[in-house]
């Protein structure tokens, strides 16, 4: 059998941050986030949902800063921070799970995915011929 059936139909080059696959799912993440912190105790609310959110948003913000970006290594270093930004986060999932403050399994299940499409993205921004 011919190995091309089982490979991905080419997408087109991203003409803007909006475009990319893993951008839009960072963001997914971002909202989630949101949403899981709404409902965390009020003394909380300048405390670790602030913390969390902030971690989250950085993801999808380095993401879109690190595409315009000319060079490799430039475009690398953006999605190197946004990859510690949701390493940030994972922590303060296990966080606000021991705390007691929801369920964290669905949002560890989208970071799980970004941290795969984005370890995917930083390889092929580094093996591409530009």
């Amino acid at each position: 059998m011919d190995a091309s059936v089982f490979m991905s139909t080419p997408r087109p080059p991203a003409h803007s941050f909006r475009d990319l696959v893993v951008w839009r799912k960072a963001h997914e993440f971002v909202l989630a986030v949101y949403a899981f912190t709404a409902g965390f105790p009020r003394q909380e609310t300048y405390g670790l949902a602030l913390q969390m959110r902030r971690a989250a948003v950085s993801v999808p913000a380095n993401i879109a800063e690190g595409f315009r970006r000319r060079g490799k290594a430039e475009k690398a270093r953006f999605m190197n921070i946004a990859e510690g930004s949701l390493e940030e986060s994972r922590y303060y999932l296990i966080l606000a799970q021991d705390l007691g403050y929801g369920d964290t399994a669905k949002l560890i299940g989208l970071l799980e995915e970004v941290s795969r499409m984005l370890c995917a993205y930083v390889a092929a921004i580094l093996t591409s011929g530009s």
